[in-house]
């Protein structure tokens, strides 16, 4: 197999977990299939095969009567401490994900994780192959559920207001180690939640940080999910559109030995 040229450019950074991903469907499906009862706030996004950090993307909420709402926002959480537009956009950049391990003590993350927390629905994400084993370095793969149903992210998201008082709201994902066929591409993930724990997550009114760190935790976190090599089109973010998520053919198995 010829190996592939990619840039950092625009490559998402490898070290983060889940640094694009893709929603294709309309507000109405999610409605339904996430069981949000107070309707939609925002503008329809178009279907995106390739939403990078700053982006503006969709996420389930409660809102303050705790009936789920679908709104946008924009993904990578702002740090509350920025002072001016341009660096809460350079903020995002670098928490767009949050790891279950420090979610609640990282001073970016804990207030939100406390106290704002979301799904982010996603068709499926990309992860960039950087453990040893069969795959080519920085491979992209295109992880989804076999059966099509929506992934639901564990999220968190907060309200900042910039220097003339405008709120901004803003979301980042949590990450966990990962497991099953997962871990042979990277060694992080996205937290799934099961529909089960969508009601205690969204609570408003659960402020205790253990029993929230305990709904992150769960068996069979990777069940129903397939990893689909796919084509090195989406590492630059100006590509976009379904043909990003379509299986290729892999060579032979590479390894270092």
């Amino acid at each position: 197999m010829a190996a592939w040229k990619i840039t950092n450019k625009f490559m998402c950074n490898l070290d983060l977990v889940c640094g694009r991903y893709a929603i294709s469907k309309l507000p109405e499906e999610l409605i339904e299939e996430f069981e949000i009862s107070a309707g939609h706030t925002g503008k329809v996004l178009p279907a995106d095969w390739n939403i990078s950090p700053t982006k503006e993307i969709y996420i389930i909420r409660n809102n303050q009567e705790e009936k789920r709402e679908l709104v946008n926002l924009s993904w990578g959480l702002i740090a509350p401490w920025s002072k001016t537009s341009d660096e809460a956009i350079k903020s995002q950049s670098s928490a767009i994900n949050a790891r279950t391990e420090t979610v609640d003590s990282k001073p970016t993350f804990k207030n939100a994780f406390k106290y704002h927390r979301c799904l982010i629905p996603a068709t499926g994400y990309y992860e960039w192959a950087t453990e040893l084993g069969k795959y080519p370095s920085k491979q992209p793969f295109y992880i989804h559920n076999k059966n099509n149903k929506t992934l639901a992210f564990a999220g968190i998201y907060s309200t900042w207001r910039d220097e003339n008082g405008v709120a901004k709201q803003s979301a980042a994902l949590i990450t966990r180690p990962a497991v099953d066929i997962l871990e042979k591409i990277h060694h992080r993930m996205p937290t799934f939640l099961p529909q089960d724990r969508w009601d205690h997550w969204l609570d408003n009114q659960e402020n205790d940080v253990d029993e929230i760190k305990a709904l992150l935790q769960f068996n069979n976190e990777a069940a129903g999910l397939i990893a689909d090599p796919v084509s090195t089109k989406v590492n630059a973010t100006r590509n976009n559109g379904p043909e990003l998520i379509q299986p290729i053919e892999l060579g032979e198995p590479q390894t270092l030995f």
